[in-house]
């Protein structure tokens, strides 16, 4: 699925029929390639130095992890509204959504104290080892932090000058652009509302529900289906039922994380296990085990996920023995079922080639964790 198979003669990132090619992953990692080594020989020019610390960090990690769902989700936008001929814009798209999924991670390891991402230190753990090996003055804690908030916003700019590239070049530019400007606001938002909710020490599930949504849903799925669309002019039709369908399978996607972030293997998910726990993040999964709590008079499991308790190591497995206990664990998979049905549902109804409705699906059950393959994808 998703790998493109070309001839040496084909032009780098261009195919005339994708169906036909089968899979677009590996053009897609040669555009994204290009566009890294493009901005980092920008990078270079400017400071040797910051080029070797921030900017080289930055496209490391890009290169390193994710299964670019984002970029196969546009793909999936374009095709389903008549797209075909040169993959190259949306393709370029896909490096946009790319880029903004790293500042996103770099950001919020920072703000989560995360020590691992993809199988590797975090940028912010990684910069302050820098600090200890060159022996710099001052807190490692404190320049790690700062250089990697330095090293996500960078990720953000260099996502915004390609999206702004590719619109200038495309008759459907306003259109994407407007999907793009919409996007960055709502996954700020997002991530304001998580650390909300964590400062009021808020349990609410209509709140899990608008978190997810703002942080996770609509710039992994409902989003990038969008901007794919946007660049084969789909008209409102095409796009309302993307977006019911993108919606669907993003808040399947966040569901599923949730639950590997509670009973995950590190190993596989290439981040810590039990962090959203202990910080007592509100998510779905800890929302619905509360409410279930509480309609069963479970006071030892309301006891143990009530929001502001302890960090300690056996205050992460008594809640995780409270979402085992009061079947919150069931009802979320049951939820990510139900919607990733649905969302196959509202795909159908753009009228896309029964090609594409099959890769839409399989994109779905990657992502929702809906087949035997469990993992979701980590950043």
């Amino acid at each position: 699925m998703l790998e493109l198979r070309r001839t040496a003669a084909e032009p780098t990132g261009l195919v005339d029929d994708p169906l036909m090619a089968g899979d677009v992953g590996g053009a897609a990692e040669t555009v994204l390639g290009r566009v890294l080594d493009a901005r980092l020989a920008r990078a270079r020019e400017v400071d040797a130095v910051f080029s070797r610390d921030v900017a080289g960090r930055v496209t490391a990690f890009v290169r390193r992890g994710g299964k670019r769902l984002r970029t196969a989700f546009a793909w999936c936008g374009w095709r389903a509204s008549g797209g075909s001929g040169d993959l190259t814009a949306v393709l370029e798209t896909g490096a946009c959504l790319e880029l903004l999924q790293a500042c996103a991670l770099i950001h919020d390891d920072v703000m989560d104290g995360s020590v691992l991402r993809r199988g590797a230190p975090a940028v912010h753990v990684d910069l302050a080892r820098r600090h200890w090996a060159a022996r710099m003055a001052g807190s490692p804690e404190s320049f790690g932090a700062s250089a990697a908030v330095l090293a996500g916003d960078l990720a953000l700019a260099w996502a915004d000058d390609l999206l702004t590239e590719i619109a200038l070049g495309s008759p459907h530019g306003p259109a994407l652009y407007r999907e793009w400007q919409a996007m960055r606001t709502e996954m700020v938002a997002g991530q304001y509302r998580d650390l909300h909710a964590q400062a009021t020490c808020a349990s609410g599930l209509d709140e899990a529900v608008t978190i997810a949504t703002l942080k996770s849903a609509l710039y992994t799925v409902e989003r990038p289906l969008a901007l794919g669309a946007s660049l084969a002019g789909a008209d409102e039709h095409a796009l309302e039922a993307l977006r019911s369908a993108g919606r669907c399978a993003g808040l399947a996607f966040q569901l599923r994380d949730d639950l590997l972030g509670a009973f995950g293997d590190p190993a596989r998910t290439g981040k810590p296990v039990g962090d959203d726990l202990r910080g007592r993040k509100l998510t779905y999964l800890l929302a619905v085990a509360l409410r279930l709590a509480d309609a069963t008079g479970d006071e030892e499991a309301a006891a143990a996920l009530a929001p502001g308790g302890a960090a300690s190591g056996d205050a992460v497995e008594r809640v995780r023995a409270a979402l085992e206990r009061t079947g919150a664990r069931a009802v979320v998979e049951s939820k990510i079922t139900e919607l990733a049905a649905m969302s196959l549902r509202h795909f159908g109804r753009t009228g896309a080639e029964p090609a594409v409705r099959r890769e839409f699906a399989a994109l779905v059950e990657r992502a929702s964790g809906t087949a035997p393959q469990r993992t979701a994808d980590s950043g």
